[in-house]
């Protein structure tokens, strides 16, 4: 990995700690503005990659949002990478929430700032769906037959079903190493030919 220098830092500070500062609605946000970010504008990541490192952080105990952003830190910039855009991930959500702390009372009780959330809602609930309709098109467009079917029976079992996510995971954990061994001995098998 070559050396990062100071102007790298800050720049990956700032955008970790831009989007987190301006994302409601939790991980599944922030994943979707963090591949607008790094994937479209800066191009340091590619497409399959974001998809990849998506499916860890919501795999990896923790918050989605850090658990992301320690991941893009890290293929990005080593340690001090993971280390720059946690704290510019944390930081807006800690600032924030002392401010709030202050004026709790007027925020629980007033109508105003109620209206503005419920709101909000429909504004959280269309950037996931553009993360989930963009990241979808991807999945079905370069990977296997198997990985979008995956998909699209987790995506029955969740909503149809209420399947519980640790089941699902457990179970695409199960068929992704059953895949990987069935492609490991398919290319053994290549190359002995």
């Amino acid at each position: 990995m070559k050396k990062k220098d100071f102007r790298f830092y800050l720049k990956l500070f700032w955008a970790t700690f831009s989007l987190s500062a301006s994302t409601f609605g939790g991980g599944y946000v922030i994943v979707a503005l963090m591949q607008k970010k790094f994937v479209e504008k800066y191009k340091w990541i590619e497409q399959n990659e974001m998809l990849d490192m998506v499916a860890i952080a919501q795999s990896a105990p923790g918050v989605m949002a850090v658990n992301a952003s320690i991941i893009t830190g890290y293929r990005l910039a080593g340690i001090l990478g993971a280390f720059v855009s946690i704290l510019g991930t944390i930081l807006p959500p800690f600032i924030i929430i002392s401010i709030i702390s202050f004026f709790y009372k007027w925020f629980k009780d007033n109508q105003a700032v109620q209206a503005v959330f419920k709101s909000m809602s429909a504004g959280i609930a269309a950037v996931i769906a553009d993360a989930t309709v963009t990241m979808g098109k991807q999945i079905t467009k370069e990977k296997s037959m198997v990985s979008t079917a995956v998909m699209i029976f987790a995506f029955i079992a969740i909503m149809f079903f209420s399947v519980d996510i640790k089941i699902i995971i457990l179970v695409c954990a199960v068929i992704g190493v059953i895949r990987a061994f069935v492609l490991k001995k398919k290319k053994k098998e290549e190359n002995a030919e």
